[in-house]
């Protein structure tokens, strides 16, 4: 999958653009990763934004908005691994970037190849990028 940031801006059918929802609902200086998922949503709709950062268009609107109920800080690191080239240096994967090493955790344990089970192992064994899971809207 293309991982950097989108460029190309479009309108809604109200005539504003999803960034300028988004500036409107956060305050002010709206942060920057916010801004990034507007104009990923403003080039490709909601349902591409969710698709590439692993989120249901739901989620991603209500991101937008401000009024999403999940972890707000799990959201960012998607969107920074995603679309604004976070990476972390993972311990069996090297360098993978932040949405991935979040896509890896959510794996269930299952011993199919000795690379997933290692990773899950890693995962839960001190990895300090590691956060506990739980269901936060992420699509599976």
């Amino acid at each position: 999958m293309k991982r950097g940031p989108i460029t190309a801006s479009a309108r809604n059918g109200d005539g504003s653009s999803m960034l300028e929802k988004a500036r409107a609902a956060w305050d002010s200086p709206t942060p920057d990763w916010i801004e990034e998922l507007a104009r990923l949503a403003d080039a490709h709709g909601l349902r591409g934004a969710g698709r590439r950062i692993g989120y249901s268009p739901s989620t991603v609107s209500e991101v937008l908005r401000g009024v999403f109920k999940g972890s707000m800080p799990r959201v960012e690191e998607m969107v920074r691994g995603a679309l604004m080239g976070a990476e972390v240096d993972c311990q069996i994967l090297g360098t993978i970037g932040r949405d991935q090493c979040l896509d890896w955790q959510r794996k269930p344990f299952a011993p199919t190849n000795a690379t997933r089970v290692q990773v899950f192992h890693a995962c839960r064994g001190g990895c300090p990028h590691a956060r506990n899971g739980g269901d936060d809207g992420a699509a599976q």
